[in-house]
């Protein structure tokens, strides 16, 4: 899909759009206006014909005639909404009155139009109706992320120079403009949704939604309503059908994080929509056909869950067609303290507190520290250093006493014959597993008498 700021100006041109009339002059009407602004336009004779295109094609807004051989389209529209459908619906009448508009509003229709009319009445009821669902969307979407994402989180670029960093991000942009699945792994904190965002930012779809979802977070017997939504009356409370988090985010990408907590249904049906791009809100009968990029991540081996017989190995290969690991942070060097100065910088004013001066010891202390917990970690040491305007390095480890201080030779000496000893003797592997050449350790074992 082709995505950019276009789209947001002229939301036609990306639409796509369903007639179901019975007039072949009306429809032909409407097709011959609509063809060459939006992106797909189909036609359907009658509901029978509509309910078969529905099913296997997603459409932004219908244009449902009300009076029709058969059920009436307003009927119709409300077996769909009972049954799971939510396509944007505006009903045409050529018999207007005030209880017509009223049950089309019940009915859940987005808007209503008198015949005859003309192009530009249609069109800017389309517009009209594609800028409401977009903003109901964005503003669902943005209430979860408020309510569900740390703020460092919703960066969308991958911060840092070191050569693991640079590789990752090569690779990144590398996939980004695919529809392909990439699986991104990696310990915990260690930037998985950063890296998600950076593809989705750098493919056709950046102006469309981003939808993180934690598969852990959410209760097993509720995975399945929150992602593929629900019609009215699936369970116990539902009074009402509503969409779920895929269909939120058409056109766009969904980044699942910790996809091995996904219980075994939820499983089987996210397999579905990796090869057909389908869903099946629960308690409807209906297919819906999204349009999506998947980005999967994952803390534990799914191919250890595989053999453990908790993940589905069929869903494994599907969705690791491309496979992305993410880099600890003791491995990217200096990157450690380009976030720890993006990071005081937006600390500092979200909470309204002065940036906190980072000595030379404390950059020492930051290089020297593994971070275990990664860029998290690194996050909330700085988030503690500005409340409390200093840098708690006693956090990150013992540190030495001046007494405690070897010759750099002696250290050296040390690790070597260790090396050395591990190893059986084998200088080559030594020299390997050192980052230096035997000639390197074939120099300092003559100098010391091996």
């Amino acid at each position: 899909m082709e995505g950019g700021s276009g789209e947001r100006s002229n939301p036609l041109a990306a639409a796509r759009i369903l007639v179901v009339d019975d007039e072949p002059g009306m429809r032909h009407f409407l097709v011959k206006t609509l063809q060459p602004i939006c992106r797909h336009v189909d036609e359907a004779q009658d509901v029978r014909s509509a309910e078969a295109l529905l099913s296997s094609h997603q459409y932004d807004v219908m244009i449902l005639d009300n009076i029709m051989p058969g059920q009436k389209g307003l009927e119709w529209l409300q077996d769909q909404r009972e049954i799971g459908g939510f396509t944007d619906t505006i009903l045409i009448t050529a018999y207007a009155d005030l209880q017509t508009a009223i049950d089309a509003m019940r009915a859940g229709a987005s808007d209503f139009l008198i015949k005859p009319f003309r192009s530009n009445q249609v069109l800017n009821a389309i517009r009209k109706c594609l800028e409401l669902s977009r903003l109901k969307r964005e503003n669902s979407l943005l209430r979860r992320e408020l309510d569900t994402v740390a703020s460092g989180n919703r960066r969308r670029e991958l911060v840092g120079k070191s050569s693991a960093i640079v590789e990752v991000r090569r690779l990144l942009e590398r996939v980004a403009p695919l529809t392909t699945p990439v699986l991104i792994t990696g310990p915990s904190g260690s930037g998985k949704e950063v890296a998600a965002r950076h593809i989705h930012s750098h493919s056709g779809r950046g102006e469309a939604p981003f939808v993180p979802i934690q598969c852990g977070a959410i209760q097993a017997e509720m995975i399945q309503s929150e992602l593929f939504g629900h019609g009215a009356g699936a369970f116990p409370g539902a009074q009402s059908g509503r969409e779920g988090l895929l269909a939120q985010a058409s056109g766009g990408t969904v980044f699942l994080d910790d996809v091995s907590e996904l219980n075994a249904s939820a499983q089987t049906a996210f397999l579905r929509v990796l090869e057909d791009g389908v869903i099946r809100p629960l308690g409807t009968g209906r297919d819906v056909q999204l349009d999506l990029r998947f980005v999967i991540a994952s803390t534990k081996s799914l191919q250890a869950e595989v053999e453990a017989g908790r993940f589905r190995e069929d869903l494994l290969f599907r969705a690791n067609v491309v496979e992305l690991e993410m880099p600890p942070l003791k491995d990217r060097g200096t990157d450690v303290l380009e976030l720890a100065d993006l990071f005081q910088a937006e600390i500092s004013v979200a909470l309204n507190l002065p940036k906190v001066e980072m000595s030379a010891a404390a950059r020492s202390a930051m290089l020297r520290y593994d971070w275990p917990g990664n860029i998290r970690e690194l996050h909330n040491f700085i988030e503690r250093a500005l409340i409390f305007g200093r840098f708690p390095l006693e956090t990150l480890g013992k540190v030495v006493s001046a007494d405690e201080i070897a010759p750099l030779e002696d250290t050296e000496k040390r690790e070597i014959l260790l090396a050395l000893e591990a190893l059986g003797g084998n200088r080559s592997e030594a020299a390997r597993r050192l980052g230096v050449s035997r000639k390197t350790i074939d120099r300092k074992c003559a100098a010391w008498g091996l």
